[in-house]
């Protein structure tokens, strides 16, 4: 069985939060550096078949900045994508729960 529009429209969300986290997880980053990295991120993941929104949050305050920088993980990242595929909308989002970079599905819709 051929999986349905929704199903693949969710697993491109999937496939960009892969790449999302995973290009970009232990880069360096400072309170200096964060919004030219968020839109380097955004723009990425944009050139990405079928994602036609993108909004990455460094969370600034939250840096532990020891050293002037640390490396990028989950927990200093908010991410929403807006994923279009045929006539699917997917809208995702990933945020620490319990310690832990989640990254869901919050709605699939058609338009």
């Amino acid at each position: 069985m051929d999986p349905t529009e929704r199903e693949v429209a969710c697993f491109e969300a999937g496939i960009k939060f892969g790449t999302l986290y995973h290009q970009f997880a232990g880069t360096p980053v400072s309170p200096e550096s964060a919004a030219s990295l968020e839109r380097a991120m955004e723009a990425a993941v944009e050139n990405q078949p079928h994602c036609t929104a993108v909004d990455v949050a460094i969370l600034v305050d939250e840096l532990d900045t020891t050293h002037d920088y640390t490396e990028l993980t989950g927990r200093y990242m908010e991410v929403h994508m807006r994923i279009d595929y045929g006539e699917t909308v997917v809208r995702t989002e990933m945020r620490m729960e319990d310690g832990y970079p989640m990254m869901r599905v919050v709605d699939v819709h058609e338009e």
